[in-house]
């Protein structure tokens, strides 16, 4: 099997790359961070000039049609950069939702405002006190006529600070969970903003009977926010890959340069040793990403294959960023040196939809389920 890009994703790649080294080294990225916004509204407008932004989109939505492959690898080079884009949590999650459970107008209303970058949607999902992979909803949709309204509260909703629209998911009269868009200036909607400790934005959100669009229909949607998940998972375990290969790359450039007794770090046969075996960590991740991307471009939408995926990833990103630090030395832990940065990202992906340890217990809970292995 061939896992290369062909020349086309090459191009998309290389698109990416470019345009976001061109707008951020260490010291303009941790100087975007510390903004209000956390994140560039001019680099925003030039992805959605690129058409990246509506990327994963049919192309009747206003999107590009194309495929996970193409999406994970602009993820990479996400991660690369440490770009603070919202792309996975304002387009990709809230975006597949709405492609997927809409209906052919709303797709076309919201899909086309969200790749023009126009319009930021937000997942408002998570709860306070639930823990993945819990499904429980508390937050209640009741309907009134035609019209719905929602009460509750979802916490953490990232980027939920800066969201034009939001999808919330809600408890329905009949049982199920159903989706709707909010407007994210509607009366009854109280947002609490915070910061994250790897420099995102989220947000605590109140809905006290806010109005709401029933998005798609009545239908229970649990499944299709289990696929949306599943997807970015994928998404994010291709941009912690991208994460740790400057990481990698980062410590042993920092041990071909820096001297200690005369010589460089890299003739410590110790420190390139642990090099090496963090390479070993980077291939397993990038192996597993690999395999999650692939699934989903055959239409195989595998909750084990993400946790199998998330797992390895999470194992791979503690190894890499906490020896990346180690052989930086204090400087690793600077605000100014980047590698603290990476390792701070690579931690936030590990403990979103599931840390390790979660993807673990489900793993481990369904080993029972498989038959003997004779070999």
């Amino acid at each position: 099997m061939d896992f290369e890009l062909d020349e086309e994703q090459q191009m998309l790649r290389d698109t990416t790359r470019e345009l976001l080294s061109r707008s951020y080294d260490a010291e303009k990225r941790n100087a975007m961070v510390r903004t209000e916004l956390g994140w560039s509204r001019d680099v925003w407008g030039k992805l959605a000039e690129l058409g990246l932004l509506g990327l994963s989109f049919a192309e009747e939505d206003g999107g590009m049609g194309a495929g996970p492959v193409e999406t994970m690898a602009v993820m990479t080079e996400v991660g690369r950069r440490l770009a603070p884009e919202p792309i996975l949590d304002c387009v990709l999650l809230p975006g597949g939702l709405v492609a997927e459970a809409g209906t052919s107008r709303q797709r076309k209303e919201v899909l086309s405002q969200v790749a023009a970058g126009t319009v930021l949607l937000a997942f408002a999902h998570s709860e306070p006190g639930r823990r993945w992979p819990s499904a429980e909803i508390t937050t209640v949709a009741v309907q009134q006529g035609d019209s719905w309204s929602i009460s509750g509260v979802k916490n953490p909703v990232p980027h939920g600070d800066c969201a034009d629209r939001l999808v919330v998911s809600a408890a329905l009269p009949n049982g199920g969970t159903g989706l709707f868009l909010v407007d994210g200036n509607v009366a009854g909607l109280l947002r609490r903003p915070f910061r994250t400790h790897d420099g995102g934005r989220g947000a605590q959100l109140e809905f006290t009977g806010a109005t709401a669009e029933l998005l798609g229909d009545d239908t229970d949607s649990t499944a299709r926010i289990e696929r949306a998940v599943i997807g970015a998972q994928a998404a994010l375990c291709a941009e912690a890959v991208g994460a740790m290969e400057e990481s990698l790359r980062l410590t042993t450039e920092y041990l071909r340069t820096r001297k200690q007794f005369g010589v460089t770090l890299s003739k410590f046969q110790t420190l390139t040793q642990r090099a090496a075996d963090m390479y070993v960590s980077l291939e397993a991740a990038r192996s597993m990403a690999l395999y999650a991307t692939a699934c989903l471009a055959d239409g195989r939408v595998d909750a084990v294959v993400a946790s199998r995926a998330k797992l390895q990833i999470g194992l791979s990103a503690k190894h890499i960023g906490q020896e990346s630090i180690q052989m930086h030395g204090g400087i690793g832990m600077t605000a100014e040196y980047p590698v603290g940065h990476y390792f701070a990202r690579l931690t936030a992906i590990d403990q979103t939809f599931g840390a390790a340890d979660d993807h673990l217990r489900v793993l481990s809970a369904g080993i029972a389920d498989y038959g003997m292995v004779e070999l």
